[in-house]
């Protein structure tokens, strides 16, 4: 009998020793929360493992944090746990000695009601700094959209933690900066209007300005082949057949493109001057290219109640005027998707004179998602017609649509819509016409106005920022999501994605049954522990009872 519990005993030590040696070399983690927020996307793995140096963290979110913020603490750091697993990754400790002042970064100041009716206030640091090969890179982890409540926004900001740290270590890793151009030569926008869409850009590539043809000039069908995304924004004048050929075989060659184009031409200039404008459709030479990549921008104007308001003079005394706000349809504040990466819980964007858009094509297996609509109370303004800054007063019961696209991703295998044609002229290539794509995509905006930032007096506002309300919408984080989706080879941006269960508890139930919650789980343990011991006393006391 003793040589059976020997051996069992020898066996036993011997698969725990194997089970030892064995985790050292090989990790086995099984994620069992239902929206698998313990586990890292494979695009995230993949990136991992493609690091050669140490990747080191310093956290800046630390301190007498409240519980919402130690939640988003302990979330980054999990997050950071799972990362390590498959890169050199180390944690410097609370980030406590590290100034946020001295990077730049701005805190943000909480101001909680405790238990005493006391007011606290506690300023913390939702930072992360990042080193990889002598380069830093600052991780924002706290993601404030407004419109949400602080716990949807610490939600959210879990959600995006993943793609927030891949983002930045992939930027440390990049030995080249990715280049995107800006066409210019159709009456686009001055720099000073879109300044700050630069400034966005500038975080994650070259970016370069110019027109690609000159007229009577010749031109390689290849000149934007060295670009990794070519955006088009607010062009007034209509392309040549050249330039719509070089961009319809660039995105067959799998470029991508983010039009951001109006439908109508109008003049803001006399709409300011003389209180109306005329409105008719405006044609850049697009509508049969982009008929063919499968979306219309239609030569109208939407309206939504869900608007800007404009400052208006409501005094019959023009020495005394009394400026009222006033709602202004032709700026809707525009809904975002939850379906897409390139949107998901962000906010309202900005924008006005918008033209809506359709999808066309049927069943051309071109993946198309709306990304930017309208409100529930919307309607069409036709082409042609006029805008009136005195209509402020529009009947409501015109109102009829609901969710009117304005802005829509396009992701699949293009047709060329030269297909049946001839080469223009003065282009020069050495390959035939490429009639269809390789899988790329596309983004088509129908408002000039988002990507672009307002000034006052010479100094330049945040895109997405309105002077006469102070607010912040979120047309920054939009079109940088944008342009990342577009480029985007790696399948980063679809962390964006991830959802994490928000499930809040009820602060006044909790505070009302604070002290039972508090001597359950203490007392509950001890009590099992205590049944059980004494469960096997008495089995125990009998067994041993009936043997005597």
């Amino acid at each position: 009998m003793k040589k059976r519990e020997t051996i069992v005993l020898s066996i036993g030590l011997g698969v725990m020793l194997c089970a030892l040696l064995l985790s050292h070399v090989w990790v086995v983690r099984w994620d069992m929360t239902d929206d698998r927020h313990y586990s890292l996307s494979e695009a995230s793995k993949h990136l991992l493992r493609q690091t050669d140096a140490p990747v080191e963290v310093t956290m800046l979110l630390g301190g007498d944090l409240n519980a919402g913020f130690r939640r988003l603490q302990r979330a980054a750091n999990e997050t950071l746990e799972e990362m390590s697993v498959y890169a050199p990754i180390t944690v410097n400790g609370d980030g406590l000695s590290v100034s946020g002042d001295s990077l730049g970064l701005n805190p943000i100041v909480i101001h909680e009601r405790e238990q005493n009716g006391k007011t606290a206030q506690t300023t913390v640091y939702p930072y992360a700094i990042m080193k990889y090969k002598n380069r830093r890179a600052v991780v924002t982890l706290l993601k404030n959209t407004r419109g949400l409540s602080g716990e949807e926004n610490l939600n959210a900001s879990i959600e995006q933690l993943e793609f927030a740290f891949m983002e930045a270590l992939q930027m440390l890793m990049q030995d080249e900066t990715p280049r995107v151009a800006i066409l210019e030569g159709h009456g686009e926008p001055d720099e000073a209007h879109t300044y700050d869409l630069m400034s966005v850009l500038y975080k994650y590539f070259q970016v370069d300005r110019g027109a690609i043809y000159a007229q009577d000039t010749t031109i390689n069908v290849h000149v934007l082949d060295g670009y990794k995304a070519v955006l088009i924004i607010n062009p007034q004048t209509a392309f040549s057949d050249e330039e719509r050929f070089i961009l319809d075989q660039y995105i067959m060659r799998g470029g991508t493109v983010l039009w951001a184009i109006n439908g109508v031409q109008f003049s803001n200039l006399v709409l300011q001057q003389e209180g109306f404008t005329p409105i008719i459709p405006l044609d850049l030479g697009l509508t049969d290219l982009l008929y063919r990549y499968g979306v219309r921008v239609n030569p109208a104007l939407v309206q939504d109640i869900q608007c800007l308001p404009i400052p208006v003079n409501v005094s019959s005394d023009p020495q005394q005027p009394n400026l009222q706000p006033m709602p202004w349809t032709y700026a809707p504040l525009l809904l975002t998707s939850e379906g897409s990466p390139v949107t998901r819980s962000l906010g309202q964007v900005m924008s006005t004179f918008v033209s809506p858009i359709d999808a066309v094509g049927g069943e051309d297996g071109i993946d198309k998602r709306i990304l930017l609509a309208t409100s529930t109370a919307s309607r069409i303004t036709a082409t042609p017609g006029e805008v009136d800054l005195n209509d402020l007063n529009p009947d409501m019961n015109t109102f009829v649509y609901q969710y009117v696209p304005v802005a829509v991703s396009l992701e699949g295998a293009f047709p060329s819509a030269f297909a049946h044609r001839m080469v223009p002229e003065h282009v020069e290539t050495d390959e035939p016409i490429r009639k269809s794509g390789v899988r790329t995509r596309q983004i088509v905006i129908g408002a000039g106005s988002i990507p672009l930032n307002e000034t006052q007096r010479n100094q330049v506002l945040p895109m997405g920022y309105d002077r006469y309300t102070g607010m912040q919408f979120s047309n920054r984080d939009f079109i940088a999501n944008a342009v990342l989706w577009l480029t985007d080879s790696e399948g980063l941006i679809s962390l964006r994605e991830k959802s994490v269960a928000l499930r809040l508890l009820n602060d006044r139930r909790a505070h009302q049954e604070r002290l039972n919650v508090q001597l359950i789980s203490t007392i509950s343990p001890v009590a099992i522990l205590a049944l059980i011991g004494g469960i096997v006393w008495i089995v125990r006391k009998k067994k041993y009872a009936s043997k005597s």
